[in-house]
């Protein structure tokens, strides 16, 4: 996979090559196809900044509750954190989503855990979301509409044309959404039980170095089925080109109705 850095260059790839499939002129490259799909699922997931910003609250929290085993500052820091990420992406005018969804995600656990007094609780809502998302790929998989189809669609320009135009596209994205939904259910059944048996830190410690690994192997499959999938369809090109043909045909009939005027009125 080349360097997530690069997202711009490869989603301006993106539209060229599903304006093409939808056109009828010659599919991109396996390479084309391979390399826009990257820079999709980077945009989609937030790529290695993303993952930092997902990875570095927990971090923080389960260090400093290791050290001093105080609750109340490691919430902070934790916290404190995540706004702080805010605010570079806001000063960077970067997009805000990842870390917006960061510091939602953390301020859950540390009101949860503040309440009930327990630092596991910092982690508990996280895992439960984890659990809800796990559910939710599987469950809109059998019926019919993969959730990861519906993230990624608009973000290839294609919506939800794959659901009954491009039936090689949606049996990958089902193929995907499997591979999401068993490897997070995978990671909840090593979680869960730690919940209940393990200490805050050993928790923490376990949730942070399962943090990247699952999501970069539910990636890395998400590529390596849609790579193969045929291209999508470009439905907002397809959009423009009508509205083109259509002034074109409005131009053509005022045109024609002008030649049919003017004899006439000479006439």
């Amino acid at each position: 996979m080349t360097s997530p850095d690069k997202p711009a260059a490869s989603t301006a790839s993106s539209t060229s090559s599903a304006s093409a499939a939808s056109s009828g002129t010659p599919a991109a490259s396996d390479g084309d196809a391979k390399a826009v799909t990257e820079a999709a699922l980077f945009e989609a997931f937030g790529g290695l900044r993303g993952m930092v910003e997902t990875v570095l609250p927990g971090l923080l929290f389960v260090t400093i509750f290791t050290v001093n085993k105080d609750l109340h500052t490691s919430a902070i820091a934790a916290l404190a954190v995540s706004l702080l990420l805010v605010v570079v992406r806001l000063i960077r005018r970067d997009t805000v989503k990842h870390a917006f969804s960061g510091v939602f995600g953390v301020a859950f656990g540390v009101v949860f855990a503040m309440m009930t007094g327990n630092a596991k609780d910092f982690y508990l809502p996280g895992m439960i979301y984890t659990l809800g998302l796990a559910v939710a790929y599987i469950v809109t998989t059998l019926a019919g509409v993969p959730l990861i189809g519906l993230i990624l669609g608009p973000i290839f320009k294609e919506n939800l044309s794959w659901r009954t135009r491009n039936p090689g596209r949606k049996k990958a994205y089902a193929k995907a959404s499997w591979a999401w939904g068993l490897i997070l259910l995978a990671k909840c059944a090593i979680l869960f039980p730690l919940y209940w048996w393990a200490d805050t830190a050993q928790l923490g410690w376990i949730l942070i170095a399962l943090k990247i690994p699952p999501f970069l192997l539910a990636v890395y499959l998400t590529w390596v089925f849609l790579a193969k999938a045929p291209p999508p369809i470009d439905v907002f090109a397809e959009m423009e080109a009508e509205e083109r043909a259509e002034k074109e045909r409005a131009a053509v009939a005022a045109a024609t109705a002008g030649d049919g005027s003017g004899p006439r009125h000479r006439r």
